[in-house]
């Protein structure tokens, strides 16, 4: 009975770790964690991420202003942008749940948590939040040695998937947006690109809408924004049916080296 027992809960646990858009195993995951959060969303994430500092504790608690985040984002001062503010933090405390695999006495394990411990939000304009104290040594991580930007470069992009391209292509070359090759199959980069439905599966397009919809409208929004740089897309196929993606990111300066 024991045996049938362990035998339903490790069953469980391998369905929860399949829902790779949450399994965070080192910081490089973490950017590849919220192919569910809008543009917007991501950009009022970037601003929280600003604010880490290489000496900073699990237990630190940051503070932001409602106004600097809308003057960042070149909004007006209006009380429709304050709701805006708002119901992103909302989202970011809905949309960024985060599963992480444990060891412990022989025994596989998940832990489930979020990104952020809690979010506080007063009348007065004041955001106080804190990293769940889980993750937040990924957070530190990602933002010392993968999350080089400087908000002006991301407050440049507009697209959500030029967004998310733009990050995997940092943290995939360590923090220099220099060469770099990211590989996987096609759900893997739904997942990154899209996010996840409410079972926390990666949603599913079809390849040729998400390579003209997603790859393309990306590569092409940040060729433009780095023109000195080639993005090549690779597809890659089983027979006739396209089973994932390389993109190879070269700064041309690079290949005049060869």
């Amino acid at each position: 009975m024991a045996f049938i027992e362990n035998q339903k809960m490790d069953k469980t646990i391998n369905n929860l770790l399949s829902r790779q858009n949450y399994l965070v195993t080192q910081a490089n995951d973490l950017a590849k964690s919220f192919g569910n959060l809008t543009t917007f969303e991501h950009k009022v994430l970037d601003y929280c991420f600003s604010f880490v500092k290489a000496e900073d504790t699990q237990d630190h608690k940051y503070v932001v202003q409602m106004l600097d985040i809308i003057r960042h984002l070149g909004l007006n001062k209006s009380g429709k942008n304050y709701q805006r503010v708002g119901e992103a933090f909302l989202a970011l405390n809905t949309k960024t749940a985060i599963y992480m695999r444990t060891y412990k006495n022989g025994k596989n394990g998940i832990i489930m948590t979020s990104l952020f411990d809690y979010i506080e939000i007063v009348e007065d304009g004041k955001i106080e939040f804190q990293f769940s104290q889980k993750v937040a040594p990924y957070v530190f991580e990602l933002k010392q040695n993968f999350y080089s930007f400087k908000l002006s470069e991301l407050a440049n992009v507009r697209s959500k998937y030029a967004l998310t391209l733009l990050k995997l292509w940092n943290a995939n070359s360590f923090g220099k947006l220099n060469q770099a090759t990211i590989k996987g199959s096609l759900m893997d980069w739904e997942m990154w690109f899209l996010g996840t439905d409410e079972d926390g599966k990666p949603k599913k397009w079809s390849a040729g809408r998400f390579k003209q919809r997603v790859l393309t409208v990306s590569i092409n929004e940040l060729a433009k924004l780095y023109p000195k740089t080639s993005f090549v897309i690779t597809t890659q196929k089983e027979g006739r049916k396209v089973t994932g993606y390389q993109l190879d990111i070269t700064p041309i300066n690079i290949m005049l080296d060869f």
